[in-house]
């Protein structure tokens, strides 16, 4: 993957931070906590890559994906969705700055039904938004210059040699270089698919709708909150529009995000296996808490 302009890993480091070649568009500062919400989802202690600081630092690989575990939808790449559409459904999260597809990973608050036992994640494939973890972009004061990050709450960081090193004598690793090409690679995919977003709202494609679960036992749990694009107001496009839209490989993506709506039904039949997991342990848990303490 290209990096963005002309700046290496080595040449970024600015001060004792590492910094990616400035952009016409950067995440918002990280003190703009409600702006930053989304970007911030699954990371609990964020800070700067620091020569010094973390001149000993290490990343240990690993395939334990619990710190997904309380999140139920995650931002998702337009340059994604041919992968994504398979196992995922693909919606939209509709705000005043912008327009983002996401992939629904559970029907509940805090709930993920793509994490597995141990941590492992149940489908074949995982959004960037999840690989780039325990990484991410933040941005200066001037919302141009974007600084690498690292959650330093990750199970995989730490100072004893295990894994890929961040630093050697106070230059980025090759590891550490891969890492600020792929997050810079991420951004300029976030800037193309904000220009999806921007032509679904212009083009007044966009309608809410909600998933509404009800089980036999009398569960019901609702998900709102998100669009998808209808396929009635589709129908009203003018041929210029689409033609432009053939073009752009935006119909393409369109359509592979409605055809991705019927796996709501697998994340239905998981939240299913999910509840009656969950009751079977509780019966199980009130029926041994019943039973008579032997005598001794």
């Amino acid at each position: 993957m290209a990096m963005l302009g002309k700046m290496t890993a080595e040449e970024a480091v600015s001060g004792r931070h590492i910094r990616s070649a400035k952009l016409k568009y950067s995440l918002v500062s990280l003190r703009k906590k409600q702006a930053m919400a989304r970007q911030m989802l699954m990371y609990e202690s964020v800070v700067p890559l620091n020569s010094k600081l973390h001149a000993d630092t290490c990343i240990e690989p690993t395939n334990n994906y619990e710190f997904t575990s309380g999140t139920n939808a995650v931002p998702l790449m337009a340059v994604e969705i041919p992968q994504a559409a398979g196992e995922f459904a693909i919606v939209f999260s509709v705000n005043e700055q912008e327009v983002i597809p996401v992939v629904i990973l559970g029907i509940q608050n805090e709930q993920n039904l793509f994490l597995g036992e141990n941590g492992q994640w149940k489908s074949q494939y995982i959004p960037a938004f999840i690989r780039r973890y325990p990484f991410v972009f933040a941005a200066a004061e001037d919302k141009k210059t974007l600084t690498l990050c690292v959650d330093e709450k990750h199970a995989g960081v730490n100072a004893e040699g295990r894994g890929q090193r961040l630093f050697e004598d106070e230059k980025p690793t090759e590891f550490t270089q891969n890492v600020l090409k792929f997050l810079e690679n991420y951004q300029k995919e976030y800037e193309r698919t904000k220009v999806l977003g921007k032509h679904l709202q212009e083009h007044d494609l966009l309608e809410p709708t909600q998933v509404e679960v009800a089980f036999p036992s009398g569960s019901k749990f609702k998900l709102a909150g998100f669009h998808v694009v209808s396929r009635e107001k589709m129908k009203k496009l003018t041929g210029e529009t689409l033609s432009a839209m053939v073009a752009s490989n935006e119909l393409e993506l369109i359509y592979m995000h409605l055809n991705s709506l019927r796996n709501l039904e697998h994340v239905k039949n998981q939240l299913e296996g999910f509840i009656e997991g969950s009751e079977g342990a509780s019966e199980t848990a009130a029926d041994s808490s019943e039973q008579p303490a032997e005598e001794s």
